[in-house]
């Protein structure tokens, strides 16, 4: 018991800048209040005292704001940061040196008696406010944002924010902003024992340290598919607009003049005419009424009508 409870100040103060002594850990931490708590209320539990254990538990909640229940099943080393507001079920499972800050609910969506509550592997990271329902397992080393829903299992390892929540696609090393990588490469300190940059082992491969609060550089898969839209909408436009700019320099030819053809690396306009016509370009009104962004003249080329059937005779 003594041991355990030497590892849980040890681990405060590791992970807690703000703890200055094992007695200011020992009187002022709620967290290890609540899990010496637990620890009694668990064994109550499985002597089947079940009221008494569950008195207990009430007891642990009135004075430190954090409801464990007597069933739930708690690794060594968790670290429960101010605590306020977290709720563990009765079947949920949370590995050794997991660390949960306040307002995580580690909850079940079932009405059954089985498992219904969601299963924290080792080195779990679970940020301030995030929602865990479900009876599915979080991998080791998982980190889970502030805040986030997370309703299906995440992979060891990964990250996932969000409502609901989605994996985090994380950025090699190397590959992000010059400082970012600089604080990724820079050597770890016994002094920062809590900071989220990466410590080289001795052969210089990076290790993941303590991420406070499961802060991340991933990015937002969504995030990416709408920027990767973006750009794509953006080299249509430059073709588009070189487009227009060649026919209004057809267009603008001086009468007799040779023509010089414009370029053919897009599709036709329109499909075949039932006639059995080649394909036919819009008029002018139905080109401006496909592209009215086009409708107005682009700096330094003058518009005149479109000669459709010299265009047309072109595609032909």
């Amino acid at each position: 018991m003594f041991a355990k409870l030497r590892e849980s100040i040890d681990t405060v103060l590791h992970k807690d800048p703000a703890a200055r002594s094992r007695l200011e850990v020992l009187l002022c931490y709620p967290g290890l209040h609540a899990l010496l708590f637990h620890g009694l209320a668990a064994q109550l539990w499985r002597w089947r005292l079940f009221t008494t254990a569950r008195w207990v538990s009430h007891v642990s909640r009135v004075l430190t704001g954090i409801e464990i229940h007597p069933g739930a099943k708690i690794g060594r080393r968790v670290f429960i940061d101010h605590g306020m507001g977290v709720v563990i079920g009765e079947t949920a499972e949370v590995g050794n040196d997991c660390t949960i800050y306040h307002g995580v609910t580690l909850g079940g969506v079932a009405l059954h008696q089985g498992k219904r509550h969601p299963t924290l592997e080792d080195g779990v990271v679970v940020g301030a406010g995030a929602k865990i329902l479900g009876p599915f397992t979080v991998g080791a080393g998982a980190r889970i944002g502030s805040n986030s829903v997370v309703v299906r299992a995440v992979p060891a390892g990964a990250t996932a924010v969000g409502i609901p929540a989605r994996i985090l696609l994380e950025p090699a090393l190397g590959t992000g902003s010059g400082e970012r990588d600089r604080a990724r490469d820079r050597p770890h300190r016994p002094d920062q024992g809590c900071g989220s940059h990466e410590a080289p082992k001795p052969g210089g491969a990076p290790v993941p340290t303590f991420a406070a609060y499961a802060v991340t550089e991933g990015d937002d898969p969504l995030s990416v598919v709408i920027r990767e839209l973006i750009d794509h909408v953006a080299v249509q436009e430059t073709r588009i607009d070189a487009l227009c700019r060649q026919i209004a320099a057809y267009e603008n030819a001086a009468p007799g003049s040779e023509r010089a053809e414009p370029a053919r690396d897009f599709a036709p306009a329109t499909g075949p005419e039932p006639s059995g016509a080649a394909h036919r370009l819009p008029g002018p009104e139905a080109r401006d009424g496909l592209y009215p962004h086009h409708a107005t003249e682009s700096p330094g080329v003058a518009r005149s009508p479109l000669d459709r059937e010299g265009l047309n005779r072109l595609v032909d």
